[in-house]
């Protein structure tokens, strides 16, 4: 299907999407301009944000971008199958936290677990995803002027050819961005209906569950069971390790992990660290999980198992044409401009490695194609804010206070409640969105951590469970990673919007005055 030139709108994109999902539309949908020939400056394999954002932003350069998609749309898993779904989902939990901590009081009715359901919210997102995936088609064509054939697989034959629906391009570079998927524990049953990953409880859940396991420790692992949990629903993690000290949140600072894990006991989610899932029972579809606990071994009642045990590169599409170098859990190895080991070939987003997050592949696409377009540009990605949804928004910067420590030496904290404080002693930190917990039950209000080198007196990691803040975190994060920093002087000079869920400003002035600073 050409549709090069026929001003779709966003209704008509939206039409061939939907048919295409469901396979009443077959073949590729091709926005090539057919005078411009089939070679072109960098060819984007894969269309999701780190794909479509670079073709972006080389187009803009003056280079002629194509991109290759084999969903038959642009924008990736992020839309389709797992952070606006998650989204969705976190926002649910945090109203139905709520009402379940604040049943019988105020306007509050007695909460029903069975008055709020998993499967109609999936249904719900299933039933509107396609939406922003036509926006993202029809801005892709008519606002950003980038060429894309999707709906179709792309083939790598070199690295400087691409074959894609019965088509052969060449181009001067090759941008991989494939994406990645759920990686499988491999545990007997684990193919058992009734077993899902973030994707597949997407696309194929048609029950409600009434008592699930979430196998993993991983970010989808708590922000899933986080809100299996907050829906009503009777839900244990089982995790090897810790929670949240995974490869992915490893920068997390351990009181704040505690906090957040703590929170998820307080919730009545069962916890089971250093726990491993050996198998999944059931005959045709799941009935429990075998686990092996320090306490020994136990069985676990369950009709929907969730694995949350990490995520694994695509690389099907390009793995035996190019002799690429991998780094130790097999994604593709990149230097701080998106090059691989082979000339002229790229990687971005997910493929790449964790963090498995949006503003990553973002970042990550843009940054190959300005390196392609002979620009300087470069992207550390181990050093950039980062974030995860329990009913709280969890949000990070910088430097764990342990790291800081090892580093500076000489640190000082700003924390709310106070290091040592039980929870609950403190309403604090009380702001948009915490103040009605803050007078019913302020061991909930949240949990905020400033970390500061007394001798420089710059922020070198900031650290926030509560809400409202996230937004803010990507501004403070850029101040402390200018050349200059920023000082506790500077923060606690700045004006804030009170109540504010940034307590880090109104501390700072509280102490900014010392010539020596000491920490709260």
């Amino acid at each position: 299907m050409d549709v090069h030139s026929a001003g779709l709108s966003i209704a008509d994109w939206r039409t061939i999407i939907d048919d295409a999902y469901r396979g009443t539309l077959q073949g590729p949908v091709s926005n090539l301009d057919p005078s411009l020939g089939t070679h072109f400056d960098a060819i984007f394999v894969g269309g999701g944000s780190a794909g479509r954002f670079g073709a972006a932003v080389l187009r803009s350069l003056g280079g002629r971008p194509l991109v290759l998609e084999r969903w038959p749309f642009l924008g990736g898993s992020c839309p389709h199958q797992a952070c606006v779904p998650h989204h969705l989902f976190s926002e649910a939990a945090r109203e139905l936290d709520q009402a379940q901590a604040l049943q019988g009081r105020l306007w509050y009715p007695q909460f029903d677990p069975g008055a709020a359901s998993i499967l109609e919210l999936v249904e719900l997102f299933r039933a509107q995803r396609s939406g922003p995936h036509a926006h993202m088609n029809w801005q892709s064509a008519e606002q950003l002027g980038i060429e894309f054939v999707v709906n179709t697989e792309a083939e790598v034959l070199d690295t400087r050819t691409v074959r894609a629906g019965g088509h052969t391009y060449t181009a001067d570079a090759l941008v991989l961005a494939t994406g990645s998927r759920a990686a499988l524990p491999g545990i007997e049953g684990e193919t058992l209906s009734g077993v899902f990953d973030y994707a597949t409880l997407i696309e194929d859940l048609d029950y409600e569950p009434r008592r699930i396991v979430v196998i993993g420790g991983s970010k989808v692992a708590v922000e899933y069971g986080s809100f299996f949990r907050a829906v009503g629903r009777p839900t244990t993690i089982v995790s090897r390790s810790d929670l949240l000290t995974s490869a992915g949140p490893g920068r997390m600072d351990p009181d704040l992990r505690r906090f957040v894990v703590d929170g998820m006991r307080l919730r009545d989610v069962e916890v089971l660290e250093h726990s491993t899932a050996t198998r999944i029972v059931g005959d045709r579809r799941v009935e429990g999980v075998e686990v092996l606990t320090p306490d020994g071994p136990r069985v676990i009642e369950a009709d929907f198992v969730l694995l949350g045990t990490g995520e694994e590169p695509i690389t099907e599409s390009f793995a035996s044409a190019l002799p690429l170098v991998y780094d130790e859990r097999g994604f593709v190895a990149v230097d701080a401009r998106m090059r691989t080991n082979l000339d002229g070939v790229y990687a971005a987003g997910d493929v790449i490695g964790p963090p498995m997050e949006m503003f990553k592949s973002r970042r990550s696409g843009t940054t190959a194609a300005r390196t392609i377009m002979g620009l300087d540009a470069e992207f550390h990605y181990d050093d950039i804010p980062d974030f995860l949804h329990t009913t709280y928004e969890v949000t990070w910067a910088g430097l764990t206070e342990d790291q800081a420590r090892a580093r500076y030496g000489d640190v000082m904290t700003i924390q709310v409640p106070p290091a040592g404080m039980a929870l609950g002693d403190t309403s604090l930190p009380m702001a948009e969105g915490s103040m009605l917990y803050g007078f019913t039950l302020p061991e909930r209000t949240g949990f905020q951590k400033c970390v500061i080198d007394a001798a420089s007196r710059r922020v070198v990691g900031i650290h926030h469970a509560g809400y409202g803040a996230k937004t803010a975190f990507q501004y403070l994060h850029h101040m402390m990673t200018r050349p200059e920093g920023l000082t506790i002087d500077q923060l606690g000079d700045m004006n804030e919007l009170y109540i504010s869920s940034e307590y880090f400003i109104g501390y700072a002035r509280l102490r900014a005055s010392q010539a020596e600073l000491t920490g709260m």
